[in-house]
């Protein structure tokens, strides 16, 4: 390693100049990757609500439908909208009530199956139901909604699973850059002022950019990846090695004084830094990696890209920041200023004279920061991920209020049932509580109608390969106890007539969500926890550190967590299960780094108290400068995002940074401290190094 290390060294405007080339392939790689912005694909398909979905877009070209809601406008104005939307090329079907009755008549005398359906209460608005040729979540659909878009006025609202999806690609799409440009500005700030220089800063920047532009270009083999992956991968991706650089420009700094050239230096950093780099980086690989055993397909999306990226970032710093700061060395020192980085041996003293309160406080703090975090209730409605400006948005609270359709199921039965046994079906679900209205085929012809004389266009929304659709509007909002109790209700009465039967739509699906990731957040909690003790235990060769470290950052996540409890914020389903992987993975290294400074102050023979200051004077300037960066990345993502799954993820995390480093500095430290002995017999060569490691030492001083 040493040899190309060297090698590196001496050629650093070569390497930088391929570096800068591979960029090119990963530019396209990132411009040719799909971007997909529905979650709900992301569900497990052997789910019979996903079963449901696949046969409702195959068969009846409908899982992607979407609701217009007219306020206050003349027939005519409808039924010219209704045939702009028709010619539209990715539009299937579109359907209203001139469809089955002559709507120059009265609203009155238009059947009552039809009016409860298609009109509201007051007779003042009216719907239209648009099917697409393709799936719900196509580029195709997601296009020809933004047509339907340029087709409507003020007083028309689109509502749907997929005019939602719309909402969302249109807002990351707009905003995603913004997001980059925020977190990287407010970087820079943050390492301007910590640093010692105000080049510096833009090179550990530059290197990290190539990491992310790396990472973000390699996804294409992935096929797509989700817009939450797209929104927070580069911040995210910035905020967990910005740390792998400082320690390198440290290490660097160091070694300069031992060597008589600067090649010789960096390529003796590089050497000297990889063990502990990759060693560092595992724990924050792994605990992303825990992501990808949930059953809900976006774990694997944001765990495997986000290891990736950690992968590409050490990579980077190993192999391309050491010729650049070679590179632009003249200019880092030419322009070099006092860092603002406060030092507090004060308050570290504090530390140590208080370390039995500070002990106690934090045990005591275990309980009811797990307890109060237990109680998040997380939503599970995409509609909540937007904010209320939005016409998806708005046109679903026109459903509710004004239609009494909070949520709509849809209903698949074997089209050789008898007709009375649909009947009686029909009425049995119109018996529930909380049903607004149903439209089925025998409710709108008739029983006694035979297919042959009904125009195809009406046949083709109801029947198609031998199946028939039913569609139920309820009055209960999606994810919420009554509407889950009502799909089991819908399940249960279903297949008493069609075993092979299905309920689904955005209700069932969500009602599948939660279960699926209830088992999730449990699963990647147990692997993450497990996968991160194993890996200190193994590399510290202890047994009772990683009991420490672990138990001090995952009681940083549950006062992150409870916090937001007590806050009364709203959390996505993504949120809990994200960040218990991501803090714990992210911000083990402060605890990590903290707990092997202390057994080098020992190791030199230093007493418990000195070893102890010295090495919390030493870590948290490092802790304080990579949570300062991740703090200001997330939180100015957080200040100007409009999608609250991105807008939640930001917010835990940048709390989460500050919140980690404030436990391992005030709480893992007189812990340490205290637990000192136990460590001593539970650990190998806890005070002495082993004797390779005192061989290799004694060889390299000769």
């Amino acid at each position: 390693m040493k040899r190309i290390a060297l090698w590196e060294a001496k050629h650093p405007k070569t390497v930088v100049l391929i570096a800068v080339i591979l960029l090119i392939p990963s530019l396209i790689g990132f411009l040719c990757t799909r971007v997909n912005y529905d979650i709900m694909s992301y569900l497990p398909d052997n789910l019979s609500s996903v079963q449901g979905e696949k046969v409702l877009d195959e068969t009846f070209n409908n899982a992607g439908m979407s609701i217009l809601v007219i306020e206050d406008m003349p027939s005519k104005y409808t039924a010219a909208l209704k045939e702009e939307i028709s010619k539209l090329e990715g539009v299937s079907a579109v359907f209203w009530v001139d469809d089955l009755a002559d709507v120059s008549i009265p609203a009155d005398i238009i059947p009552d199956a039809l009016k409860d359906v298609f009109y509201s209460k007051t007779g003042e608005q009216t719907m239209i139901l648009v099917q697409y040729k393709y799936a719900g979540s196509s580029d195709e659909t997601l296009k020809t909604i933004k047509q339907i878009k340029g087709l409507i006025n003020d007083k028309t609202f689109i509502s749907g699973l997929t005019a939602i999806v719309e909402d969302t690609k249109e807002i990351c799409d707009t905003q995603a850059p913004i997001y980059v440009a925020v977190a990287v500005v407010l970087a820079l700030i943050i390492m301007s002022l910590l640093m010692d220089s105000w080049v510096l800063p833009f090179v550990v920047l530059a290197t990290l950019g190539i990491a992310i532009l790396y990472n973000m270009g390699t996804n294409i083999f992935l096929g797509e990846i989700s817009f939450v992956t797209q929104s927070i991968a580069a911040i995210l991706q910035l905020g967990v090695t910005v740390d792998y650089s400082i320690f390198l420009i440290d290490r660097y700094r160091e070694e300069k004084t031992r060597y008589a050239t600067r090649e010789e230096a960096m390529a003796n950093a590089v050497t000297k830094s990889i063990t502990a780099l990759l060693g560092s980086s595992l724990t924050t690989i792994f605990g992303f990696l825990a992501l990808c055993f949930m059953r809900l397909r976006l774990g694997f999306d944001i765990g495997f890209v986000m290891a990736k990226g950690v992968v590409w970032g050490i990579l980077t710093v190993v192999f391309i920041l050491p010729e650049m700061l070679l590179v632009f060395e003249e200019y880092i020192e030419k322009y070099k200023h006092k860092s603002l980085m406060p030092s507090f041996p004060k308050l570290n003293n504090s530390i140590y004279k208080n370390r039995k309160l500070l002990a106690i406080i934090c045990v005591v703090l275990i309980i009811p920061s797990y307890f109060v975090q237990s109680k998040a209730t997380p939503y599970y409605s995409m509609d909540k991920a937007l904010n209320e400006s939005f016409i998806s948005v708005q046109g679903l609270e026109k459903l509710k209020s004004d239609f009494d359709m909070a949520t709509t199921h849809f209903i698949i039965f074997d089209d050789t049932l008898p007709s009375g046994q649909i009947i009686q079906m029909e009425n049995e679900i119109k018996n529930l509580d909380g049903i607004a209205s149903t439209l089925a085929y025998n409710s709108i012809v008739g029983p006694a109608i035979p297919d042959d004389i009904i125009p195809d266009d009406i046949l083709k929304i109801c029947k198609a390969d031998g199946l028939q659709l039913m569609m139920v509007n309820s009055k209960y909002a999606t994810a919420t106890d009554e509407l889950n109790n009502q799909v089991d209700a819908l399940n249960a009465i279903v297949h008493k007539y069609d075993p092979s039967g299905y309920v689904t739509g955005e209700g069932a699906i969500a009602k599948d969500l939660i279960e699926v990731t209830d088992r999730d957040f449990t699963v990647t909690s147990i692997l993450s926890i497990a996968a991160i003790f194993i890996l200190i235990a193994i590399t510290l060769k202890s047994i009772s550190l990683p009991i420490l470290l672990v138990l001090s950052i995952e009681l940083a996540i549950w006062i992150n967590l409870a916090i937001g409890v007590l806050m009364g914020s709203s959390m996505s389903f993504v949120d809990a299960t994200v960040i218990n992987c991501v803090q714990l993975g992210a911000t083990v290294d402060y605890a990590i780094l903290l707990t092997t400074r202390f057994r080098e102050e020992l190791r030199l023979g230093r007493s418990k108290h000195d070893a102890i200051i010295n090495a919390v004077s030493a870590a948290e300037r490092s802790i304080l400068q990579s949570a300062s960066v991740f703090f200001a990345a997330t939180f100015g993502v957080y200040c100007i995002c409009d999608i609250s799954i991105i807008k939640g993820i930001c917010a835990l995390l940048a709390r989460g940074s500050v919140i980690s480093a404030f436990v391992i500095i005030f709480f893992l430290t007189p812990l340490l401290c205290i637990c000192e002995k136990p460590i001593s017999k539970t650990t190998l060569d806890w005070r002495s190094k082993a004797k390779k490691e005192h061989f290799k030492e004694a060889k390299n001083n000769v």
